[in-house]
């Protein structure tokens, strides 16, 4: 079942299950507050049960342009299109985000970004690999987030 994100009321719904459930629901509505206020787009989630396929899309880019897998299990995704980019996200129970941007006609403005909730440690997937930028939300507190370009076609 589908579950539209409010960023005015924040809430934990699908994220119950994760030691930093408030933390995470702050910073799944900071994205769906960016994807409102960019581009009047409803953020929607569903439950990770019936996003296999963005889940294999996402993990499939992981692994073949960084050989990262990760051991936290994935909560909830999302994946849509504004203008001419591809958005993908999952939500993992440990607190991180990771989000696939991909530009249909522009193949040099593509990256996976992963962002760490607010009392989450960095995940050993990802130790020593990235350095993660500090940001202050208003929503999620103090969020740490990295990147890296794709390389490939997907």
């Amino acid at each position: 079942m589908s579950y539209l994100v409010d960023f005015k009321n924040v809430s934990t719904v699908g994220l119950e299950s994760s030691p930093v459930a408030e933390a995470l629901a702050g910073l799944r509505a900071n994205e769906t507050r960016y994807f409102m206020n960019k581009y009047k787009h409803a953020f929607v989630v569903v439950p990770a049960s019936e996003g296999q396929e963005i889940i294999e899309y996402v993990h499939r880019i992981l692994k073949e342009e960084r050989d990262i897998s990760f051991s936290a299990k994935p909560l909830e995704t999302s994946q849509f299109q504004v203008e001419n980019i591809k958005w993908s996200y999952v939500f993992y129970q440990d607190g991180l985000e990771v989000n696939v941007m991909y530009t249909i006609d522009d193949p040099k403005k593509r990256a996976v970004g992963f962002t760490l909730s607010e009392g989450m440690e960095v995940p050993k997937e990802l130790e020593e690999k990235f350095k993660f930028a500090r940001q202050k939300s208003k929503l999620a507190g103090t969020i740490r987030g990295s990147f890296f370009v794709i390389k490939g076609e997907y």
